[in-house]
This record gives structure tokens, sequence and C-alpha cells, in this order.
């Protein structure tokens, strides 16, 4: 339900200053008890609800409170940091100036999602209170919260967008001497990482213990008879331990696995780590390149898996990935976000009648784990197919650092590290129990038009609810599409341009059997 997805959104170090939907919901249940019937049937339906009005309104208001000492604490900070900066800067200096900026990047991430999720709270109260009372309680009080200051989220937006032009300006690299030839600037004259070899094949025994490696795994050739490469990292262990691999950007528009790796490496000691970790930050460098989700010809190399030896470009290419770096783990983490015009919660897509992964999934710390045996030609179905337990995780938006998904999903894998023992570290706790579902599926599109889908990802709907409604270009309702059955929204499409077969939801079903082969249809 919806007060449960709210507490997972909830940030636990501000968890005070949070509307207290629970309360607000009790209220309004306490109110419909005492009266006996719904309100819109009885005489004293204004005064019955006036209980309601006051919390809400002295909850919004603790809220805005936060809020604005916290957006004018950052402010204050931004101009003062933007005032301190200095080309002169020696290096101590700059590096204590970047962790305080980097501090005011995090407190406005904070307060973007802050803001939000309180919007959003109050939104899901009101429309509550308007089934409660019969009444349209959300107009009449509306006005008054949308004008406090936390509810102009815009103005989040902004703030952060100019402190982020602010870190881009202040810590830009400067043109120097050695840049330059008889005065001018040397473009593209840059060997990317010229100290990083390149290589044919993972040989993980000639990589050094107790260290970070990077190379290039040359996969294929381009036109001009030049590698197509994709970066790695290995870290292999001061100590014994298992092979895991982590993949990203397979699909080379879904980046936030990026990130994340970047993160996990950078607090990585390998002196302590137990075993290897190796990690493709970017799977699909063609795609990549091109900011589209397939190979360089538009194929999904997540349904080319394991490839053939002697094809196409994107089956070859694929093949060399298996045989080159992926057959080489023990364990597989496959990153993902959702596909361009959609959006995904955080998810993990693994076979949970394998112990292996269904563990793995649970430690993930998702929102929704879905139980799926994997689609054909992907690659996590090749890694189980060559005996390697592997999940998928679905971190979010496409083209995009979504900054809490990465987080959290950091979180997750750092968890799988430690239950297998390669990290010092304890697991962390989950703060919520992974809603489980049996089995997930998309609804599609019977007709073009524009398309709205009203839940929210990671909510609930009831069988008959209302999800998408399909309006023609002039504005009238073409087709209404109604929950088929009870579920979770696992994802949607948000782009408005809808054609006939568009994906509209995706649906998990909590109820059912684990079966032996179940697909969503993920493409």
């Amino acid at each position: 339900m919806f007060e449960q997805q709210y507490a997972l959104k909830i940030v636990p170090a501000w968890a005070s200053y949070y509307l207290d939907y629970k309360a607000l919901k009790s209220v309004l249940h306490s109110t419909r008890k005492e009266v006996g019937q719904d309100l819109s049937d009885a005489s004293e339906d204004v005064s019955s609800l006036a209980d309601f009005r006051s919390l809400l309104i002295e909850e919004c208001s603790k809220v805005n409170v936060r809020y604005e000492d916290q957006h004018a604490d950052a402010l204050q900070s931004m101009v003062a940091l933007e005032k301190q900066w200095s080309p002169g800067m020696d290096s101590h200096e700059l590096e204590s100036w970047k962790t305080e900026f980097s501090t005011l990047l995090t407190q406005l991430e904070i307060l973007g999602d802050f803001t939000q999720t309180n919007v959003m709270a109050c939104r899901r109260i009101l429309e509550k209170a308007d089934k409660v009372s019969g009444q349209n309680i959300a107009q009449s009080i509306w006005p008054e919260i949308s004008s406090m200051a936390f509810a102009n989220i815009t103005s989040d937006d902004m703030l952060l967008h100019k402190a982020r032009a602010i870190w881009r300006r202040s810590t830009a690299v400067p043109v120097s001497q050695d840049t330059l030839v008889d005065g001018e600037t040397k473009s593209f004259a840059k060997e990317i990482a010229p100290s990083i070899p390149t290589v044919t094949e993972l040989d993980l025994s000639s990589f050094p213990v107790g260290k970070i490696t990077r190379v290039w795994v040359a996969l294929a050739e381009d036109g001009m008879g030049l590698p197509i490469r994709v970066p790695v990292m290995v870290a292999k262990g001061a100590l014994e331990g298992p092979v895991v691999g982590i993949t990203a950007a397979l699909h080379g528009n879904e980046l936030n696995g990026i990130p994340l790796i970047h993160r996990l490496y950078k607090d990585l000691d390998p002196q302590t780590l137990h075993g290897t970790l190796v990690s493709v930050p970017v799977a699909n460098s063609p795609g990549y390149l091109l900011s589209q989700r397939g190979y360089s010809d538009g194929t999904d190399l997540n349904r080319m898996m394991p490839g053939k030896p002697n094809a196409s470009g994107p089956q070859v290419y694929a093949y060399n990935l298996m045989q080159r770096i992926v057959r080489h783990f023990e364990y597989l983490i496959d990153l993902h976000t959702a596909s361009r015009g959609r959006v995904n919660s955080l998810y993990v897509r693994a076979n949970l009648r394998d112990p292996r992964t269904a563990r793995m999934a649970r430690l993930q710390n998702p929102q929704i784990i879905v139980h799926n045996t994997s689609p054909g030609g992907s690659l996590r179905g090749a890694a189980m197919e060559l005996g390697i337990p592997a999940i998928t995780v679905e971190i979010g938006d496409p083209s995009t650092f979504n900054e809490r998904y990465v987080k959290n999903a950091l979180i997750g894998v750092t968890n799988i590290l430690a239950q297998m023992s390669m990290l010092p570290d304890e697991e962390t706790p989950n703060e919520y129990e992974p809603i489980v579902c049996s089995r997930s599926y998309w609804i599609f599109a019977k007709t073009g038009g524009i398309l709205t889908v009203h839940p929210d990802l990671a909510t609930w709907v009831r069988a008959g609810d209302l999800i998408a409604t399909v309006r023609n270009v002039f504005g009238d309702i073409e087709e209404e599409y109604y929950a088929p059955q009870d579920g979770v929204i696992v994802g949607k499409h948000i782009d408005p341009v809808c054609q006939t077969g568009n994906r509209i939801l995706h649906l998990g079903v909590v109820d059912g059997e684990l079966q032996a082969v179940v697909d969503d249809g993920h493409m």
C-alpha cells in the first residue's frame, strides 16, 4: 500500500520532519467509524473533518519549517562557497572546498527528495479524504498547502541546478601549456588513458594480488581495423575468495550502474578483500557512445547471448563478451535501468527457485523482487547456463544518474559481497521487507494517442482500478485501462506519445507459485 511505499522513501535522519501520513489516515478512519457511514450521507460532514484539516495543515507547516530552514542554510552555504573559491587555491584548500561543496550537493539532493515525497503524501491523503467524505476536500485545502514554500518543488531543482553549474565551473581543469601546440589547443590529441593496456583475454591469474588493475578488453574491430574495447576493473584481493562479476550499461543508455561501480571501487581496499571483484562499467561501448540502448546497428545485445563466433557483428561481440570476460565469473550482478520512455522502481529480477540467486536478490535490498527465469538470449540467462548464479538489478531511469537509487543499489551490492565474506564489513539490514512477486507482466496499449499512466511506481493497485488513459489529439478519451488484478507497479511508460502495442505498465503479482519458466516479456 502507499503507506508502506511512503515509509521506504523517508530519509531516516529526517524522519521526524516528514508528514505523519499514518496519523492523518488514522484520523480519517476514526471519522468514518464515528459517523458510521460515508460522510457524504451525514449532516455533520463538515465538522467531522475539522480534525483532519487541522492536523494536515499542522503537519504541512512542520514540513515547511524544515524545508525553509534547510533551503536557507543550503543557499547561504552555496553563496559562501562560491565566493570562497579561487583559481589560486592550493591543493589542500581545493580538496577542503570540494568536500564542503559535495556535502552541499548531497544536502540539496536530500532536500529535493524530501519535498517531492511530502508533496506526493499530501496529494495521496487528500485523495483518500475525498473518497471517504464524498466531497472535494482537495480543492478546498490544496491552495493553502500549495502556497507553502516546500510545495514549490521547482525552486529545489533550480537551486540544485545552479549548485551543479558552480561545481562544474569551479572543478574544471584549466588549459595548461602542456595542452597547447604553437599556442593552440590540442583538440582531440589526448589519448584516453594511454597507460592502460588492451588485452584480448581476461587472465585473472596474471593480475597482481592486493591491487586494483584497469584494462581494456578488445571484443571486436571497427571499420578501420581498430579494437572495439570495453573497460574492465579488476580488484584482486589479498585473501582467498570467490570471483564476482558486475556488468553495467549492456544497454548503452542505461547508465546508473556506472557511478555505482565507481563508488564501490573508490572505497574498496584490495588488501582486505577476499577473492576477486571484476567490473565492466560499460559492457556495450558502441551503444554507449551513440547514447542508445542497442549495439551500433540497434541490435539488443541482451537478446544475443551467448552469441556466436562466426555470425553478425552483435553476435560476435556478445560471444567474445561471454568468452573473454563473463565465463571467468562465479557470480554475476547485471545492472540495468528502465528503457527510454519508461521508469522503473528499484527492483531485482531473479530465478527465486534457485536458492543462490534468491539469496542474492534479497541481499540487494530492493523495493521489489520479481521471480523471472530470464528471457532467451539474456546475459543473465547465458550466465546461469554456465552455472554462474546471476541476478539483474533494475536501477531507476535511463540516460541519467538517479542518485538515491544508485546509493540504495550500492548498499545492496556491498551486502552481497559481505554475505560472501568478501568484505570485512557487516551486512546492512533491510529497512523494510521487499515485495516479492511470483510473476509480473506488461500491459500493452490497444490504440494510439496521448497516454497518461496514473499510478506511481512501487504503489499498489486493486483489480478494477483505473491505471491509464489514452486520449486522441483533440483531447477526447479513446481508451481507459483498468488493473486486471491486484498488484504492485514495477515500472511504467512515461512518454505521452503512444502507439498501438506500446507498453503501458509493468504489474507485479504477489500471489501464486514460483513457476519453472516465467518471463515478463521485458525488452
